[in-house]
């Protein structure tokens, strides 16, 4: 049973967390991604030996957003993976609005020694950012030949993501959709960011077209925004 819904520690948690909606943990949706993710490296970088996957390094990137909270969900996911499929290291990076970019994350993960590199991108759909991806880590690839550097495909239609998005349907179906935006710097007094929380909320996307809330967002949330 996760931790945050164990009997125990249930008026503990409840007393630190005044969104029931939004406090409910993804224990299924996050798992069932991150089988997804782990399929697609496999795919482009196989474990053929024992060991194999000790000697690279995995930079998984994520679109990047001005919430510290979804960015750290991409952190989260290359701790997992690191650990969860054998990489000797892993980096997280972004395509834009946070840091480490692209670019910078690729220069730095070559220069750590490892014999090959596998980029994830961990998005659901192609487009110009996956494509500028994939080009960056040519760019970088290209300034270090010794390094083997492996493109992975993105989410995609893998089955775990129809999975997911079924369970998401059938979450709002029974009335009980779960989100995990406990850290939300809208919601609580995040550091660096103290004066966002109660606000109204803003497109965690600078450089998305129409991406700006304009009504009042105060929490606890009568209803969903999306995180990364």
């Amino acid at each position: 049973m996760p931790p945050l819904t164990h009997p125990a520690r249930r008026a503990e948690y409840e007393l630190a967390s005044p969104s029931s909606m939004c406090d409910l943990p993804q224990t299924l949706l996050e798992p069932m991604l991150l089988e997804a993710a782990a399929a697609r490296i496999a795919a482009a970088a196989p474990d053929e030996r024992p060991g194999v996957r000790s000697d690279t390094l995995l930079v998984v990137v994520g679109r990047g957003t001005n919430d510290p909270d979804a960015n750290s969900n991409i952190a989260k996911i290359a701790r997992m993976l690191w650990e969860g499929m054998g990489f000797g290291w892993a980096e997280a990076a972004f395509s834009g609005v946070a840091d480490p970019r692209v670019d910078a994350a690729l220069e730095r993960a070559a220069r750590l020694g490892f014999r090959r590199i596998v980029v994830f991108p961990y998005f659901l759909f192609t487009g110009v950012l996956v494509k500028r991806i994939y080009a960056q880590t040519d760019s970088v690839a290209a300034r270090f030949p010794e390094i083997e550097f492996v493109k992975a495909g993105h989410l995609r239609d893998h089955v775990r993501v129809i999975d997911t998005f079924l369970d998401r349907i059938g979450e709002f179906a029974a009335g009980e959709p779960k989100m995990n935006c406990q850290l939300c710097k809208y919601r609580t007094r995040i550091i660096g960011y103290e004066d966002s929380a109660g606000a109204p909320q803003q497109g965690h996307h600078h450089h998305v077209r129409g991406g700006g809330i304009e009504h009042p967002h105060p929490h606890p949330h009568d209803h969903q925004h999306e995180h990364d």
